[in-house]
């Protein structure tokens, strides 16, 4: 009987060498390609070229070179139909049992400022999917790797007899998704071509920012007890590559599974909490902050985050920039609050203690990145909307003074932590501020007039008084009265974008008010 047979053509050439020098012991003859073959060749293993098997040499730049029915019959061929194996052995055609491929690097080269679109095509692999594709179809025979992630399991279960059946179809079922992936990559970058592109193919294409065809993949990595409500089935996916610091790439240290509203309600005060620099504290109920502040050390930001609402914080995520001590957690507990999620970029020993005895407590660790998702994906009737993630931060040289009276420095700050706030308060959105502590929040109005009114009540509510306060507006004021509102309640500054045709009723009643108004010229609606 013939020894079993790899073939092995790889871009990336991690782990490969080892690899195959560990399926030669184990009585394995090595067919390879190019590049591969010479690596494997120079690290003194015993392989075999597939031009010596097909007849050909590599041709046209190594655009063929495995499309060829020695190859592609020795992958499909199935072993259990007679017919199949006689027609091998009247071509003289071996099998292949074991496929490792992974593909040119399209990803990497388009993702290069300087990617023509002639190097674009040049990084479309075609025999490699052919390949893979072909091992896939026939996985009950041929175990096909794609990944290096998965040569110790494959080599230990060589080394027990055989890849076991369930790992084949696991790894078929991980090709298939594989070049699917990479299907849809290759018509994402061309179909966002502009027009004329193909006619410079030397030069690097200009690209819409949105395809003509869009394609996603994503990853399953968590079935849900249920969705937003009982009655409603849920998963959680995570992007092939998450942004570094964002939520998906949490460690979940104790506590139950999160839920699909946890999962939800963590993501807004995670992306929340990472916009401030100093230690700083978020808590949101129902994707809302509900409490947002800074201060000296974790422990100052949490205490004074919960003054907000501490009502609305019961039950909350609570996030923090900075490690989650002992300190936190004494306070969590004089204060008798209950979390259901604990976000932190570091959960320090003493607090994982305590925290110990709270069992359906869900901490998380997420490594502290100011990164964000790059697109924003919304799913409506028969269709998505698709934009760019809401990155914008207002710098300094950007605020404009509009109103006789300006801002003090100290109110400027409190205005600067009034809107990094609003920005993540569902629209309409009135955030009243002060001393780096929100404290009063109006969300989701349909006026914003009620979002006012309902921020001063949440203020009145914690016995926290307004009189001085900062304001942020998510949007501008389209008439007077609702700066009269704000600046009835208390506020002396305010913060908007402007843009109204009214702007300059609202900038005479701000100064007949006597406070002080700043322009961003940035809205930050937010449903």
């Amino acid at each position: 009987m013939a020894a079993p047979t790899a073939l092995i053509s790889v871009s990336d050439k991690t782990g490969i060498v080892d690899f195959a020098r560990a399926l030669a012991e184990r009585g394995m003859r090595l067919l390879s390609t190019g590049g591969t073959a010479r690596l494997l060749a120079d690290a003194g293993l015993a392989v075999t070229e597939v031009a010596e098997i097909t007849g050909f040499p590599e041709m046209l730049d190594g655009r063929v070179k495995t499309l060829h029915p020695r190859i592609h019959a020795g992958l499909l061929a199935r072993r259990d139909l007679a017919a199949h194996m006689a027609a091998l052995e009247a071509h003289g055609i071996g099998t292949i049992d074991l496929l490792v491929v992974n593909l040119y690097p399209f990803a990497q080269a388009t993702a290069r400022a300087d990617c023509t679109l002639e190097d674009a095509i040049e990084n479309i692999d075609i025999g490699g999917p052919a390949m893979l594709r072909a091992a896939a179809k026939n996985w009950a025979d041929v175990a096909v790797v794609i990944d290096p992630a998965d040569y110790a399991r494959v080599l230990g279960e060589l080394g027990q007899g055989g890849v076991r059946r369930a790992t084949k179809f696991m790894l078929a079922a991980k090709v298939f998704a594989h070049t699917a992936a990479y299907d849809g990559m290759i018509s994402n970058y061309l179909s966002a071509l502009q027009p004329g592109a193909e006619e410079h193919a030397a030069a690097v294409p200009a690209r819409e920012p949105y395809p003509a065809v869009y394609t996603l993949q994503l990853t399953k990595t968590q079935d849900m007890r249920y969705g937003e409500n009982p009655h409603q089935s849920a998963a959680f996916y995570r992007d092939a590559a998450p942004a570094p610091g964002t939520l998906a790439g949490w460690k979940q240290l104790q506590g139950k599974a999160l839920s699909y509203n946890n999962i939800a309600d963590a993501d807004a005060a995670w992306e929340c909490v990472k916009t401030f620099d100093g230690p700083a504290c978020v808590i949101v109920k129902h994707a809302n902050p509900c409490g947002a502040a800074v201060g000296a050390s974790a422990v100052e930001a949490y205490t004074k985050a919960l003054k907000t609402d501490p009502t609305s914080a019961y039950g909350g995520i609570l996030a923090l920039n900075c490690p989650l001590d002992a300190a936190v957690v004494e306070a969590i507990n004089a204060a008798k609050q209950f979390v259901e999620v604990a976000i932190a970029p570091a959960i320090t020993p003493e607090a994982r203690e305590l925290l110990a005895a709270k069992q359906n407590l869900r901490l998380l660790e997420v490594p502290l990145a100011p990164a964000m998702n790059a697109l924003d994906l919304k799913r409506v009737g028969g269709g998505v909307l698709l934009q760019s993630q809401d990155a914008k931060n207002v710098g300094a040289a950007e605020l404009r003074v509009v109103t006789k009276l300006a801002p003090t420095p100290a109110q400027m700050a409190d205005l600067g932590f009034a809107w990094k706030v609003a920005k993540f308060v569902k629209s309409n959105a009135i955030v009243f501020c002060g001393g780096g502590m929100t404290l009063g929040v109006g969300a989701g109005q349909m006026s914003r007039i009620d979002s006012a009114r309902i921020a001063r009540i949440k203020a009145d509510n914690a016995g926290l008084g307004l009189l001085g306060s900062a304001v942020a507006s998510d949007a501008f004021f389209p008439f007077r009265d609702g700066l009269d509102v704000v600046v009835d309640a208390g506020a002396r500054c305010v913060i908007q974008p402007g843009g109204s045709m009214r702007d300059d009723e609202v900038i005479a009643a701000a100064d007949e008010r006597g406070i002080a108004m700043v322009f961003t010229g940035t809205r930050h609606f937010r449903h």
